[in-house]
């Protein structure tokens, strides 16, 4: 009797919602094709195998995908399309780490989208969606890593009597990044399961960095843009990716990982500790794809010897481009990418919406289901968008600056330089950076 109700409960619920309905944007583009270039990656799929026919259904308009690839490799694709001058499509995936690079090339989406539309967005997400003034992408959902474990792991009886004779204190989720490492020693037995992992490539590990020098009470730059994180911060950061690397708690390739690596890693119940977006938790407790499904736990991110947790964030968007000859049409898709049915898709796989009426409905439908997992899920990613999240420095240069930092980073986890020594030959190329783009 109790589900029911909880169930009636939710379907109200549903119906007061449904009475404010969002502002819908479709038109009659018959006939008409939309080329675009999308990200790719499993958990994305779901997205676009209801929500492309449903807007196409609705406008008579066809989807032309052109590319499904991870945001380094869009980079990478956007800006030899940006060279060649040939940006023959309409829509892109981007992200907030990455729009601030493309000059005006992506439409401001305030002229092309009623404010009735904007209303239905977190207005702070809209703001670091913005870029010189110009709203050039559409958050689909916001980004922010907390650390899932395995639960048996920590339930376990010898477990807890080895680790609290060997380092003193009681064994449970780690609270702070010097008990990451502990325990992250302590459960690797390599080759066969490590303790946790990283990525170790490209604005990934770059990214990381950042957010444990923030975390660990220092900055990466000054007002000025000039270089700080160089000092006591940057190497005890920096000291703690080489540390794991040299205890072989990490596998051995990290060096190598991007996100695709490290969701696998996790799920294929060989690795104790992974910090990690929320879009990777449904996969995770999904027994089809995953070793460790009813064994997963989370926890805020880890607090920093600054007494602040990571909590680099950010979102991604769909941007219309420029060039686009039909913007209207453009408009519509990537409202429909990012409507409420669309982050709804999304959010029952638990990535965190960029609506605040998504958050109230995922919610009310997981205590109707009794989903308890996703209600955790839920609750700590909430919590940390809200308490912990922060943006990297929204400039042009970001990618720029990440493409000098990490392989200094990753000279330094093979012992190639010292922390010093990588982080000073970083912070002078990341220096030039800065005053060719005339900051100091």
């Amino acid at each position: 009797m109790l589900r029911i109700l909880l169930i009636l409960t939710f379907i109200f619920s549903l119906l007061s919602v449904s009475a404010r309905a969002e502002t819908e944007l479709w038109g009659d583009f018959s006939g008409k094709t939309i080329r675009v270039k999308l990200i790719g990656g499993g958990q994305y799929e779901n997205l676009y195998n209801e929500i492309i026919p449903w807007w196409e259904n609705k406008t008579g308009a066809t989807v032309e995908i052109l590319a499904q690839k991870n945001h380094f490799d869009l980079d990478k694709d956007f800006k030899k399309d940006i060279a060649s001058g040939n940006i023959d499509y309409c829509v892109a995936s981007n992200h907030t780490s990455f729009a601030s690079q493309y000059g005006n090339i992506h439409a401001d989406l305030n002229d092309l989208l009623p404010q009735s539309v904007l209303a239905d967005y977190t207005p702070l997400i809209l703001e670091h969606s913005t870029v010189s003034g110009r709203l050039v992408q559409l958050p689909r959902h916001s980004d922010v890593s907390n650390m899932y474990y395995i639960k048996s792991l920590y339930e376990d009886a010898d477990n807890k009597s080895k680790f609290k004779a060997e380092y003193g204190y009681d064994l449970n989720p780690p609270d702070t990044w010097d008990q990451v490492t502990d325990q992250a020693i302590f459960f690797s037995n390599p080759p066969d399961f490590y303790g946790t992992q990283y990525v170790g490539k490209e604005e990934a590990i770059a990214g990381r960095f950042y957010e444990l020098v923030i975390a660990n009470g220092g900055q990466l730059f000054d007002d000025d843009y000039r270089p700080i994180f160089n000092d006591a911060a940057g190497v005890e950061s920096l000291e703690w990716f080489i540390t794991l690397y040299n205890a072989k708690a990490v596998p051995e390739g990290v060096l190598n990982y991007l996100w695709d690596s490290t969701g696998l890693g996790f799920a294929s119940g060989t690795i104790a500790l992974n910090l990690d977006w929320a879009g990777w938790a449904g996969f995770f407790n999904d027994p089809a794809n995953s070793k460790i499904a009813g064994d997963v736990g989370v926890v805020r991110a880890p607090l920093g010897s600054g007494g602040k947790r990571t909590g680099w964030s950010g979102s991604h968007s769909f941007s219309v481009t420029e060039t686009c000859p039909d913007k209207e049409m453009a408009a519509s898709f990537v409202w429909a990418l990012t409507s409420e049915k669309a982050q709804m898709i999304e959010a029952r796989g638990g990535l965190s919406p960029t609506r605040p009426a998504v958050w109230d409905m995922i919610i009310e439908e997981k205590k109707a289901e009794g989903d308890d997992f996703m209600l955790m899920i839920f609750s700590t990613f909430k919590t940390s968008l809200a308490e912990d999240a922060f943006t990297p420095p929204l400039i042009p240069e970001w990618i720029e600056f990440t493409n000098v930092l990490y392989p200094e980073l990753q000279a330094a986890i093979l012992g190639d330089k010292t922390p010093q020594k990588a982080l000073d030959d970083a912070a002078a190329k990341a220096d030039e950076i800065m005053q060719d783009a005339g900051y100091h």
